[in-house]
């Protein structure tokens, strides 16, 4: 599994690193004891290498069956797993498996199922604690709807918390949409919500560790692609 740093990162550690080089080069040539400029340059270190970690992208392939699996967006705990109704987009009941990351989490979002993105929409919103169940609904969050290769209409929301208040999301309407990319990122820890059909065969429970691009989280029912009905062979 390869790292790399994300593309959402590059910026941000380049200013970060200069902003660090002011700081630290007059520390270590007007100030003494010795002590005082190493112990600035040892903290300059560590934030910097935690920023680091931030912003890793690992290189994930999913190496399961692909037919009608559906794979954790992010890395993550499980906190949230549902029936429930979801009234903005699909206005219908749904299972809702929600996964909130950590700062120390990677927080590149992969698309959750193999298909096509129908819709993508941004809502305003507040900057509720993230683990909270009504930051669903009432905080800043991204909507992206795909209709998985089976026919079945899929909803994943990425959510702004108390800390994470940028949300990238890089799919579009009309193209395809696969578990191998990334669907966006979300700076500085959050949660996605992934709305599934009724009938679709959930494989974790609350509590579990998912990682994102890898972990089959759910499959979906045989469906005939065609109109979506479900296969009854």
């Amino acid at each position: 599994m390869k790292v790399k740093i994300h593309r959402e990162g590059t910026n941000i550690l380049v200013i970060l690193l200069g902003i660090l080089a002011v700081i630290n080069t007059p520390a270590w040539m007007f100030i003494r004891p010795i002590g005082i400029p190493l112990a600035f340059s040892i903290v300059s270190a560590v934030v910097f290498l935690l920023v680091l970690n931030f912003f890793r992208s690992p290189r994930r392939h999913f190496k399961g069956n692909p037919d009608r699996v559906v794979v954790s967006s992010v890395d993550g705990k499980v906190v949230a797993l549902e029936r429930t109704y979801e009234p903005e987009v699909l206005k219908r009941e749904v299972i809702q498996l929600s996964v909130f990351m950590t700062i120390f989490n990677v927080h590149a979002n992969w698309f959750p199922v193999n298909g096509k993105v129908l819709s993508v929409k941004h809502h305003a919103g507040r900057f509720l604690s993230a683990y909270l169940p009504k930051s669903s609904t009432e905080n800043e969050r991204s909507t992206v709807v795909i209709k998985a290769e089976s026919g079945q209409e899929i909803l994943v929301r990425q959510i702004a918390g108390a800390v994470a208040r940028r949300i990238v999301t890089y799919a579009e309407p009309g193209e395809e949409a696969s578990i191998a990319d990334h669907m966006g990122f979300i700076k500085f820890g959050s949660r996605v919500d992934i709305y599934l059909p009724l009938d679709t065969e959930i494989l974790v429970k609350l509590g579990d560790k998912t990682i994102g691009g890898v972990t089959e989280i759910a499959r979906l029912s045989a469906t005939d692609k065609a109109d979506g009905t479900q296969n009854k062979k």
